[in-house]
């Protein structure tokens, strides 16, 4: 009885808290840009929210793009301590010369760091030579220490594909060398960037490094939108001859960074206006809201039989939207939806209710849980013995 009881009582609790210093509605972007890539997608790193959208969960050939995998796995092994940015590695005779399918030795071909076979060369090199030469060889040489072949190591892209949230993605080598089952989406690419800045944002700078010298020979970053004046800082260029030229571009700007990723570009020089011209729209049109700071108390829940009658709710990280600047006229609204009353013991590290931002349509922009502010335990004997007299009286527990 006492069971059937308590759970008559529960029900879900919908509170509306309107946010009337918001008044821009959150919708997909009217204001729309063209692009003549044929693959095209523009991020907001800090919320997710895609601002331009282009054939994005197509697979199409990443090239050397895909060498932001080869990177992620050297930063893991490095943060992991397989190696470091000191460690020598040897230049195998694989590396120095690409072989065909038949494993008959080929001249060095495509991008190249010009590494001398049985030579030795320091893992910080490598970076820069697949990072602002974009080196095939260096590439090679990295894979065949992590994982004994280019082979197995294109197995760990894979399995660290899986693990990122890569959906579209398959990897047969660490350079991009063309081959029909390498292919990624320029949505996957955009993630795969996100992830590198979330995860090792101490090692992001060689992307911003323009020039790089090795065995005499002197390379420039290809990247265009490092030499602009849109804070650009990285990632990756690509380019074959079946796919045309690509860019994973990244900028920042008052402490909010874009995330861009084109491909199918018919040229260098219409690669770098395309780049800068979306990056400064999505900047100049689009603007983050901070709504909750991170901890910060959203709402309260009433508890049943605690040793307190309520507890505040708050969110563990800060909750931002990316708005439109052309969608103005309308309030958001924050609704805090629950099961209560909350029923004790409560542990703060579990989410108890969620928090729902949406549109004045009905639509569900965001959802974010929310935990208690600290723990709440159960009340003692007395005070559920008065708890359940009070519901039994008049309805209400005891608060």
């Amino acid at each position: 009885m006492y069971i059937n009881f308590i759970k008559s009582y529960l029900k879900i609790f919908i509170k509306i808290l309107l946010l009337l210093f918001v008044t821009i509605k959150f919708t997909n972007a009217q204001n729309t840009i063209n692009t003549s890539a044929k693959f095209a997608i523009l991020i907001d790193h800090e919320t997710g929210r895609i601002l331009l959208n282009k054939n994005s969960d197509a697979s199409m050939s990443p090239a050397s793009m895909s060498k932001l995998m080869t990177i992620y796995l050297t930063f893991e092994a490095i943060k992991q301590d397989r190696m470091n940015l000191d460690t020598e590695l040897v230049v195998s005779e694989n590396a120095w010369r690409k072989k065909d399918k038949n494993g008959r030795s080929l001249p060095p071909s495509g991008s190249s760091m010009f590494l001398e076979p049985l030579t030795k060369v320091t893992v910080e090199d490598l970076l820069k030579g697949i990072i602002v030469q974009s080196g095939n060889d260096a590439c090679i040489v990295i894979a065949e220490a992590l994982n004994g072949s280019e082979e197995a190591f294109a197995n760990k892209m894979n399995e660290k594909a899986i693990e990122l949230g890569l959906k579209n993605s398959n990897f047969t080598n660490s350079t991009g060398w063309p081959d029909k089952n390498h292919l990624m989406t320029s949505f996957d690419l955009a993630l795969l960037a996100s992830k590198l800045y979330d995860d090792f944002p101490e090692y992001m700078h060689y992307f911003s490094q323009k020039k790089f010298t090795y065995n005499g020979i002197a390379q420039s970053n290809r990247n265009p939108v490092i030499y602009q004046d849109i804070g650009g800082d990285g990632l990756k260029t690509g380019y074959t001859k079946s796919s045309g030229h690509g860019v994973v571009a990244s900028a920042i700007q008052n402490g909010r960074r874009l995330v861009l990723v084109l491909n199918g570009i018919d040229g260098t020089k219409l690669r770098a206006i395309e780049a800068e011209r979306i990056i400064n729209w999505g900047f100049r049109e689009f603007e983050n809201i901070v709504l909750y700071e991170r901890n910060e108390i959203v709402d309260s829940a009433n508890i049943w039989l605690g040793n307190r009658p309520t507890v505040p709710l708050i969110v563990k990280n800060k909750v931002v939207l990316t708005l439109s600047k052309a969608d103005r006229g309308n309030d958001l609204k924050a609704i805090v939806k629950y099961v209560g009353p909350l029923i004790p013991p409560l542990n703060s590290d579990f989410s108890v209710a969620k928090l729902l931002i949406k549109n004045n349509t009905g639509e569900r922009i965001r959802e974010y849980n929310l935990f208690p502010e600290f723990e709440v335990n159960k009340a003692g004997p007395i005070g559920r013995l008065f708890g359940s007299l009070s519901y039994l009286i008049w309805g209400n527990p005891i608060q």
